[in-house]
């Protein structure tokens, strides 16, 4: 089935009444009846809802359904996308690990991949994603996870993919792809060999800023990089926290498994039931709220490029975009989603035309149905340092728009006039 079949049914077999909407089950505990069935779910020797903390019909839906249009083998829900990213990344590193971060990311996942994880004793080094020249340079036999974007955040560059696979896969080394931005709509990081992808959910996917969510999902044969790694002992050797259950023994994809059992389990990060079923009904238009917000987004980068007090315009979807060959080599008839970002001559200036737009809203929110207009230096990344920003590719003039579903012309008037 396409994508746009399965984002619609995947998951779902009607229940007894029949309903055309997956049911929402606000539920935290559930009866298992007898005792023995409730120790057999315990101990995994069936499989069902054990408590919402663990898992939940509706998300379970959510789970097998975003799996399906992602390409992947299976998905562990969360609380957020920063959880997402937390959970996978420490399902493979611990205290005294490293971890390889491009520079190029959301300022968010910066702070919490090289600063908030060196108190708990996992380090990272940051390697440039546009052509990973300095990558392999800065593995040793403490790395663990390489991490990156598909389409980074707000400066929207587009990595080598191919070459940091290779490059994990000559190390045994697993990698991790955010996709919020790109969706499994327009990239499909797993049929590219990344091993595991994470979303926030409460962008593209809820598609109108309704629901905090995130998403981790394993590809079809990442077992076979688990199984006997020396670099990942905890999912070949007994979990004392289990009776000494061993996961490389157990016949399901293991790294959403261990996320689940070890991580979710006890640090509880898990989406209600509620949001998971807003994401469902996000999923089943996705596809045609990324085709609008891409043309739409199209638009708008066109005019902005031609503008006298524009220095540049990033948006990989333009034909004269220095990473439009990457754009076709990956991305779904060259779409490069609603994000993009322009730059003008200081931060003065790039004040005075957030303050003056009428339809976009100064939010830090993306993939929203409505338009939202960023300064990034001074919010999603202003917990870095002047020098970090620099790295990552953020002047004080950068401006970040996440375009909507509204008409592309009423967009263009509204940044015309605050550009002035």
């Amino acid at each position: 089935m396409t994508q746009e079949t399965l984002a619609l049914h995947f998951g779902y077999e009607k229940n007894d009444f029949g309903t055309m909407a997956v049911p929402l089950y606000q539920t935290t505990a559930y009866d298992f009846g007898n005792a023995e069935r409730a120790a057999n779910l315990f101990a995994l020797k069936e499989l069902g809802p054990i408590y919402t903390r663990l898992n939940n019909p509706t998300t379970e839906v959510l789970e097998a359904r975003i799996a399906a249009v992602e390409g992947g083998e299976a998905t562990l829900a969360t609380a957020s996308g920063q959880a997402a990213i937390f959970f996978a990344v420490v399902n493979l590193a611990e205290a005294g690990d490293n971890i390889l971060v491009a520079r190029k990311i959301y300022g968010g996942s910066t702070t919490l991949l090289t600063h908030t994880l060196k108190r708990f004793g996992i380090t990272a080094k940051c390697f440039d994603s546009d052509d990973a020249h300095d990558l392999e340079s800065l593995i040793d036999e403490k790395t663990k996870a390489i991490y990156f974007e598909s389409l980074s955040n707000p400066q929207i560059a587009i990595p080598n993919v191919e070459k940091i696979v290779e490059i994990a896969n000559k190390y045994n080394i697993v990698t991790i792809c955010d996709n919020t931005v790109a969706t499994p709509i327009l990239f499909q990081p797993l049929k590219k060999g990344v091993d595991v992808v994470v979303h926030s959910a409460s962008k593209y996917i809820t598609g109108q800023g309704l629901a905090i969510g995130g998403l981790i999902i394993s590809r079809v044969g990442l077992n076979d990089k688990l199984i006997g790694n020396a670099k990942y002992p905890q999912f070949n050797e007994p979990d004392e926290s289990y009776h000494g259950l061993v996961y490389a023994d157990l016949p399901f994809p293991l790294f959403t498994l261990r996320a689940r059992l070890s991580l979710l389990r006890d640090i509880g990060a898990v989406p209600s039931p509620f949001n998971s079923w807003l994401f469902i009904q996000g999923l089943e238009t996705l596809s045609i709220r990324m085709e609008k917000h891409s043309s739409n987004a199209y638009k708008v980068a066109k005019y902005l490029k031609a503008h006298p007090k524009v220095l540049s315009v990033s948006y990989p979807g333009l034909e004269d975009d220095l990473q439009h060959d990457k754009a076709k080599q990956y991305f779904k008839d060259a779409k490069t989603s609603g994000l993009l970002s322009f730059v003008v001559s200081d931060f003065e200036s790039a004040k005075n035309i957030l303050n003056n737009t009428k339809l976009f809203s100064v939010v830090v929110n993306i993939g929203d149905s409505k338009s939202i207009i960023t300064h990034p230096a001074s919010t999603t990344h202003q917990q870095l340092s002047t020098q970090e920003l620099e790295a990552a590719g953020i002047p004080q003039g950068l401006i970040r728009l996440s375009i909507g579903l509204e008409d592309a012309d009423d967009l263009i008037k509204d940044l015309a006039q605050a550009i002035g």
